[in-house]
């Protein structure tokens, strides 16, 4: 079986985001950027999958621009066996990102894609639920455990009320939550050997995808500062101040 993993470069989850003065965008110059965290999870899903038998080849994907090969290098570190870049400089929206991985996965022919159930820097939380779409397969979203047993993927996911176990016919897709597992550390020799790994690079007119933007952003702001909290006498004053300061009651 071939697993594709997706992957994404976003600013690293430890780094302070800052607003352009503009208000245009992010500033993400001289920024650290990493791998986004859920799909770190998918490709050491993809990995352990590897591992344990179930696949034979592992190819990590990803859609951006010339520094995103960082990104799939550290996918290669973890376990992924080759990489796939979509090079391109402009603007991805989700949409735009799910039709080039749909391109991928015709020209890779996986069994399963696995990706991350949201990217940390737009939390748009779509491209999995699209690309399904577009490839009428079955998914399964915010997998939280993953078992194959040949044709059949049972994924255990998170719901509001508690888990849900549902059995999947591959080809499928399924993105990642948090408590599906622990991404291994990355070791030096391990980086090394990813260097050796081959990055087959392509542009989306190569896969005949239009990337244009169909939502425009018209402004991005940084939210408002909250008030420090305030001690209150008694039952009688807070609710003054609940109804009558903070008028939610």
């Amino acid at each position: 079986m071939k697993v594709m993993a997706a992957v994404k470069r976003v600013v690293d989850y430890n780094v302070k985001v800052r607003v352009k003065a503009d208000q245009t965008g992010v500033d993400i110059s001289n920024v650290k950027m990493s791998m986004n965290p859920f799909d770190e999870i998918a490709v050491e899903a993809a990995t352990r999958l590897k591992e344990s038998g179930h696949a034979s080849d592992v190819v990590a994907v990803t859609c951006g621009p010339t520094q995103s090969a960082e990104t799939l290098r550290t996918a290669l570190a973890i376990g992924a066996d080759r990489a796939l870049h979509i090079q391109t400089d402009a603007e991805l929206q989700p949409l735009a990102v799910a039709r080039l991985l749909k391109a991928a996965v015709e020209r890779e022919r996986p069994q399963l894609v696995i990706l991350g159930k949201q990217a940390i820097d737009d939390d748009a939380g779509q491209t999995g639920q699209l690309l399904a779409a577009l490839l009428d397969w079955p998914q399964a979203t915010f997998a939280s455990a993953i078992d194959i047993k040949g044709d059949v993927a049972t994924v255990t996911r998170e719901v509001d009320g508690g888990l849900e176990v549902i059995e999947l016919d591959l080809p499928a897709i399924v993105t990642t939550d948090l408590r599906l597992n622990e991404p291994r550390y990355v070791t030096l020799p391990n980086i090394m050997k990813a260097k050796k790994k081959p990055v087959e690079t392509v542009t989306p007119a190569d896969l005949s995808v239009d990337v244009t933007p169909r939502l425009k952003t018209l402004k991005v702001i940084e939210p408002a500062v909250r008030k420090a909290g305030v001690r209150v006498a008694d039952f009688t004053t807070l609710i003054d101040k609940l109804k009558n300061e903070a008028k939610v009651i």
